[in-house]
């Protein structure tokens, strides 16, 4: 099908009596290694809302979150070591606004922010600029990630709202000699080194990372390799002239892990399924290869104090051979949307070889400080130009039997690749301004405003079935803020965001196939509380998404009601002595509504739950100097599996459980760390993803023991 924007193992079903294909299922990514400089922190709560960080995808400049009329998260390289964090997926364990969407072993993750699922091609960005998150990637050279909730259109042309994920490159500072070593149950060993210098004058500086992985899961035959390469330079080249660059070179090597079902309409025990069991275990099994090289270039140019022209330019290129021995329905019942009532499901031998996927990206801005009619203001205006292009072979979908959820029944591949794939094209040009108004000490106003330009287009690998299209659409954002004190905020905030669908071109199916449907215009209200003091932080929020959707209604597919979700967000922090606490919490009312068959408004989507809470404590132990002991508690409500409600998977609480103990030998950082994940050795199914009519069950991975070590000499 020549559908835009499809997976390859979507666009790969057999014709008949297959409703869509495969899964989005998620990596395992790297652990974030050896981060450098000063003593280690004592402790490991996550700065968020509330901290003095500054989100700088929000194109706000350097203004701290605390006085930023926006909800964001901020997570540094060294509070995913301390909270033994070993993928971007784990990261929804240090925020309850964040969730999994479809995350398992070997392939890249997906997650849900307020409810929405982001989406890997449009919703990710690294140092600001759009990349294609399709593909592991490698965190070993990245100092923090950035999470701005709710939509994103002054920050983005598209994307789903929720929420914008932007990693942030480690960059040169200074004399720098760190190594780590990290062991993880059964069997998993990596390696990395962090160097860095700068020349004697101070202009030029260099900063390399490197690692290197055994992967090893909990998960029977997965293992895999993992390496990673980064180089990052700057050059003071002049008093006002700041050069950047840096390249990385990532590959990873490992069988991906499908999902188990459900068992005809009956949702199995989780207690009785073995969380370690790879239905991926063909003898003819294949990993799952993805490679990336990214490089860029910027150039800061000071034209006076308050006024800097940033030039921004990146390269990536994404390789991928995408292969599994893949269950998907039960032909036997006529059932494709779970296994078989009696634990068997139809296997399929799916590879799509070659995939190779490459973006391209090029920003313009202005940026400084100014006053202008007797007022203060903070801005930034630009223009941003992007190019994507992916290309595929022919790939396999191919049916080989009826497989069994023990995961021993073996079959015979067939390897052949009758099907199509989809390449598709896409270009856009970008125009975005920013400014915060200061109206007064207290009051500011904050607006925004982005004009995008885009043109699509996609054809089969036979060159049948051809889409293209080109839309233009305007994103504003607005926001007012009240400084009540030099510790409090208060602010409403509105917004937009933009999604671009197309109708799949199969003339058989739809009477408007290819055709572009109506930009998908979400609206966000927002309104917040921030305080920061030197024992307590906390945030309040509360928001409004609503989000148009689209269904198959008499033979064409068309606009039909809102997904809306509402929600409370809670977030705290508090500081006394040896002792820190973190928590955060969101409530959320996700319902589907306006749709023209009355029976699904008021029902609530899939995989997301209606309430969320994430705990994490330290505890600074005096008599042991150095010794940090450290608790992580997880709770998440029952979700939904199917899209009628039917049937809900239980709410489950995961606590872990770690130990950092920090040293100076001979003059040199030691820092030892001993995690234990899921220490209770707790059995749920973690998530329920539904995709392409087939409802997945995730089960959360058992008991795991942890162990690294890093030295900075």
């Amino acid at each position: 099908m020549a559908t835009l924007f499809t997976s390859s193992r979507a666009r790969a079903l057999p014709r008949l009596h297959r409703l869509a294909a495969a899964s989005f299922l998620a990596l395992s990514a790297s652990h974030a290694l050896a981060q450098a400089g000063g003593e280690p922190s004592q402790t490991v709560t996550v700065t968020g809302q509330g901290g003095n960080n500054a989100a700088s995808v929000a194109g706000f400049g350097d203004i701290p979150l605390s006085r930023s009329p926006l909800a964001a998260t901020v997570i540094t390289t060294r509070q995913l070591q301390d909270a033994g964090i070993a993928s971007l997926s784990d990261i929804t364990r240090l925020d309850a606004g964040v969730t999994d969407a479809y995350n398992a072993p070997g392939y890249w993750g997906q997650l849900a922010v307020r409810g929405y699922t982001l989406d890997n091609r449009f919703n990710y960005r690294r140092d600001g600029l759009p990349i294609n998150a399709e593909t592991a990637v490698p965190t070993g050279n990245k100092a923090a990630l950035e999470i701005i909730k709710g939509t994103s259109g002054l920050q983005a042309g598209t994307s789903a709202p929720g929420g914008l994920v932007n990693l942030v490159v480690k960059r040169p500072v200074g004399h720098l000699r760190s190594a780590g070593i990290e062991w993880s149950q059964p069997g998993a060993v990596g390696a990395a080194v962090d160097l860095g210098e700068r020349s004697s004058d101070g202009s030029l500086g260099w900063r390399l990372n490197a690692g290197l992985d055994h992967l090893n899961p909990m998960t029977r035959n997965s293992q895999g390799q993992r390496s990673l390469a980064a180089l990052a330079v700057d050059w003071q080249a002049g008093p006002s002239t700041l050069v950047e660059a840096e390249v990385e070179a990532s590959r990873q090597r490992e069988p991906s892990t499908p999902g188990f079902s459900l068992l005809g309409n009956r949702l199995p025990d989780a207690g009785s399924v073995d969380p370690r069991t790879n239905l991926n275990n063909q003898p003819w099994s294949l990993p799952v290869v993805f490679g990336g090289r990214t490089g860029s270039l910027r150039v800061t140019q000071s034209l006076d104090a308050s006024t800097q022209l940033v030039a921004h330019v990146m390269r990536q290129s994404l390789r991928t051979d995408d292969r599994i021995a893949f269950p998907f329905g039960c032909s036997t019942e006529n059932n494709y949307s779970a296994y078989c009532s009696d634990g068997t499901f139809d296997l399929y031998d799916f590879r799509s070889n070659g995939e190779r996927r490459t973006s391209d990206a090029a920003d313009l801005s202005l940026q400084g400080q100014a006053r202008w009619a007797g007022l203060g203001h903070q801005y930034k205006l630009g223009v941003l130009g992007t190019r994507f292009a992916s290309r595929f072979n022919g790939q396999a979908y191919n049916w080989v039997g009826v497989g069994t959820v023990d995961g021993r029944t073996v079959l015979p591949a067939d390897p052949s690749e009758p099907y199509t794939n989809t390449p598709r094209d896409e270009r856009s040009t970008e125009l975005h301004l920013q400014d915060a108004i200061t109206l007064s000490p207290q009051w500011q106003l904050w607006a925004g405003l982005r004009h995008t330009q885009l043109h699509r287009a996609s054809v089969a690998t036979d060159g049948s079935e051809p889409v293209q299209y080109s839309q233009a659409f305007n994103t504003p954002w607005l926001a007012l803020a009240y400084q009540a004190s030099a510790q409090t905020l208060a602010y409403l905030s509105w917004g937009q965001g933009i999604e671009s669908e197309v109708v799949p071109n199969r003339p058989s199916q739809y009477s408007n196939a290819g055709q572009a449907l109506p930009a998908i215009k979400s609206h966000q209200a927002e309104a917040g509380l921030k305080h920061r003091d030197s024992q307590l932080d906390w945030t309040l929020t509360t928001f409004d998404i609503q989000r148009p959707t689209s269904a198959d209604i008499n033979g064409a597919r068309v606009m039909d009601g809102t997904a809306h979700h509402r929600g409370l967000e809670a977030d705290a922090e508090w500081r006394l002595g040896a002792f820190s606490m973190r928590g955060s919490t969101t409530w959320l009312r996700a319902r589907r509504e306006g749709a023209r068959d009355s029976t699904i408004n008021g029902l609530r989507p899939t995989n997301v739950p209606a309430q969320s809470i994430k705990l994490q404590a330290a505890y600074n132990v005096a008599s042991v100097p150095g010794l940090a002991l450290l608790g992580f508690i997880t709770r998440e409500g029952e979700r939904m599996v199917v899209p009628d409600n039917r049937i809900t998977t239980p709410g489950w609480t995961r606590l872990d459980l770690a130990a950092r103990l920090s040293q100076n030998l001979a003059g040199h950082k030691l820092v030892w760390r001993l995690a234990l994940d899921n220490a209770l050795n707790q059995r749920a199914w973690k998530e329920s993803p539904y995709q392409y009519g087939h409802a997945y069950l995730y089960p959360m991975a058992p008991r795991t023991l942890n162990a690294s070590a890093h030295i900075n000499f």
